[in-house]
């Protein structure tokens, strides 16, 4: 039995959810769905049977026309082998099991179909996440739980194979937004469903003091040449295939046929030689 702590606190996060839909601020969400459709052109494949996990599918609509659009619950809502094609889009950072959902995501994938997933990556809000943290522990001597931890591109990576992708690559795409004033940093990011839902975080309001100590240390910090301040966004993409037996594989070590040194015209000592000095 898993008995690890929650990371996202399911109610809360769909509350906000619920609450961004009424105004919903979605460039980031329009800017992936462009980076997506470039994506599947590269491919070069026709998709007939997509599915979509999403909380704000509207974005993502026009690439995916037709799709099966679904929430990304705990237990996604998917057909096993029914799809040729599923993309996870901008959810994976709230997943309490994100190899879980890639699991269901492959399940729901017939053989040599495509998973791509966009996610929040760990640069995302590196200048809130610092204002707030000095501010707090310099007026309370602590740190909460306040910005959404998210991870590295290296061990986002890791998760396709765990959850048995084929021919997993992992990339990031980096967006630098500037705002008037961080308040309307912390405007966009309701209206985008992505303010505070962790479980472990505060259960009360934030003092003014802080908050006012963070929004100065922002300025002052985080301020551009035009007088703007900056936030950064950084959208992790992960691509895996369903295993299928006619996909490309990587050769086995020592297969090469040709040397390295030689292609790069240079001298190769053998193991156990030092060279001259």
């Amino acid at each position: 039995m898993d008995t690890s702590p929650l990371l996202t606190d399911r109610a809360a996060l769909m509350r906000q959810r619920a609450r961004a839909a009424r105004a919903p601020e979605m460039f980031l969400h329009e800017d992936a769905s462009v980076e997506l459709d470039e994506r599947l052109q590269e491919v070069k494949r026709t998709f007939t049977s997509p599915a979509l996990i999403a909380a704000f599918p509207d974005p993502w609509r026009a690439v995916l026309p037709g799709a099966k659009c679904v929430l990304d619950t705990d237990i996604l809502d998917l057909e096993p082998g029914a799809h040729d094609l599923v993309v996870h889009a901008m959810g994976l950072h709230w997943a309490n099991d994100p190899v879980g959902q890639m699991v269901q995501a492959a399940q729901a994938l017939k053989p040599d179909g495509l998973f791509l997933g966009v996610m929040f990556g760990g640069q995302t809000l590196n200048e809130l996440r610092a204002a707030l943290a000095q501010a707090e522990a310099s007026i309370t001597g602590g740190l909460s739980a306040r910005v959404l931890p998210m991870g590295e591109i290296r061990d986002l990576g890791a998760l396709l194979g765990r959850a048995g992708f084929a021919l997993p690559v992992a990339d990031t795409v980096t967006r630098k937004v500037t705002y008037e004033t961080p308040l309307r940093l912390l405007s966009d990011l309701r209206a985008m469903g992505e303010t505070n839902a962790l479980a472990a975080r505060p259960r009360h309001f934030s003092r003014r003091d802080v908050m006012a100590e963070a929004l100065r240390i922002y300025s002052e910090a985080y301020r551009e040449a035009d007088g703007r301040v900056r936030a950064t966004f950084e959208m992790v993409w992960l691509t895996g295939w369903k295993p299928h037996a006619g996909q490309q594989k990587p050769l086995r070590p020592g297969s090469a046929a040709h040397r390295l040194a030689d292609a790069l015209g240079t001298f190769e000592i053998p193991a156990g030689d030092k060279p001259g000095r």
